[in-house]
């Protein structure tokens, strides 16, 4: 990356993570001096969190399906994730010297799997590029005479850049950097704020204190998850307080949102889902005989463990006795979401910045020349790589909207 060093157009970006770093790239690479801000004493400290299992960056996915994982915020992102789209970042990750590959399930990795090696080269790039790195840098919104602010260690500093991008995150993991905190500065120069919610969650489930104490942390592998027009094979986990897992999360959005509409929301869960309804039942109606009913259910339906004891959590001892009424429940077992878990333990989060209050390049109608990028826009998508997507390609559009601005301003 080249940096025309006669430029004197200044830039600040407030957020060290994919969206942000991304945005100080693009403007870097536009000639601007970028200066880069963030409150943590290191930048990218979700996005490694993210890595640690394995960096899923993107999704193979063709882009018409690709783009249906935005739901009702796809027409909003249609635009930019159509000039940065899947193959453009994994053509932008190759370009960093690290190669990728798409698992069985579609979704695509580092070759190394892990994200510290693409980040430390890519801050490497940014380096050498010109872009300077303020670190324990805690922005504090705008003085009095319009600067922005900021809480550092030796001090309060405050900046008037010509353009300034805001990539805060959601408020989700705090621990990590995104808290939030971004939203009260906003909302009091008068952008429109749609409250964070926590997205990719897991949910409170009422379990008896023997299934809490016996089961938490346990694995249930592969079912299928039915909710509304939702369905879905996977697996997810059982907890102390609930569910949580992939499985879970992908379903998170509409049961959240219906939590919120009704007071709980039911997800039901096909414990077998290689075996069609009327062969089970046929199964279940062979007398038990002298099999225990733990044996019975093992041979006959091929449900043991965390599985059976699910069963126990919602049928009656009656019930057992009914083949009918165990046959349907093992295919569609009713589990009672009271609430999702706490914003600071999501995965991503939901609200913010609403596109009404921006234009076509990510700015602030209210604000000319502040833009926003990342998960503090209102979106959600699920996890597989397209929450990512979204925040490189939104940190993109923001970087171009401000270089667009300041040639406009500058004519």
């Amino acid at each position: 990356m080249e940096r025309d060093l006669k430029s004197t157009k200044t830039a600040a970006v407030i957020g060290g993570g994919p969206a942000g770093l991304m945005a100080a790239q693009t403007l870097v690479q536009a000639g601007l001096s970028v200066d880069l801000y963030d409150a943590m004493p290191t930048v990218g400290r979700k996005f490694l969190m993210a890595g640690k299992g394995g960096l899923n960056i993107t999704h193979s996915d063709p882009h018409e399906k690709f783009m249906t994982c935005y739901g009702t915020h796809r027409s909003a992102l249609e635009k930019t994730l159509a000039s940065f789209n899947a193959e453009a970042l994994r053509a932008w990750v190759h370009d960093l010297g690290i190669e990728t590959f798409v698992g069985t399930s579609g979704r695509v990795f580092p070759a190394e799997m892990k994200a510290a090696p693409l980040l430390r080269t890519w801050l490497r790039r940014l380096r050498e590029a010109g872009v300077r790195f303020h670190m324990r840098h805690r922005w504090g919104g705008w003085n009095s005479d319009g600067n922005l602010t900021f809480e550092a260690p030796h001090g309060n500093v405050s900046v008037k850049p010509d353009a300034v991008v805001l990539a805060l995150g959601g408020g989700s993991w705090s621990r990590l950097g995104s808290d939030g905190a971004w939203t009260q500065l906003l909302t009091m120069r008068g952008v429109t704020v749609s409250p964070l919610q926590p997205s990719n969650c897991g949910f409170n489930v009422e379990w008896s204190e023997f299934f809490r104490e016996r089961f938490a942390g346990q694995p249930v592998k592969s079912v299928r998850a039915t909710f509304h027009d939702f369905q879905r094979k996977g697996e997810f986990v059982v907890t102390g307080t609930g569910i949580e897992g992939g499985l879970i999360y992908a379903l998170s959005a509409p049961a959240r949102d219906e939590i919120a509409a009704k007071g709980a929301a039911v997800i039901h869960i096909d414990l077998a889902p290689a075996r069609d309804l009327a062969s089970l039942l046929q199964d279940l109606s062979h007398p038990r005989g002298k099999n225990s009913f733990p044996n019975y259910l093992r041979k006959f339906a091929g449900i043991e463990g965390v599985k059976a004891a699910l069963l126990r959590e919602v049928l009656t001892p009656e019930d057992f006795e009914d083949p009918a009424k165990l046959a349907n429940t093992i295919k569609a077992l009713p589990l009672r979401l009271v609430a999702p878990r706490p914003l600071d333990e999501a995965i991503s989060t939901a609200g913010g910045v609403r596109f009404a209050d921006l234009d076509a390049h990510l700015m602030l109608q209210t604000l000319p020349g502040v833009f926003c990028a990342g998960e503090m826009l209102d979106w959600e998508a699920p996890t597989g790589g397209y929450l990512l997507t979204a925040c490189f390609a939104t940190g993109r559009a923001a970087g171009l909207g401000a270089k667009a601005w300041l040639d406009v301003t500058a004519a």
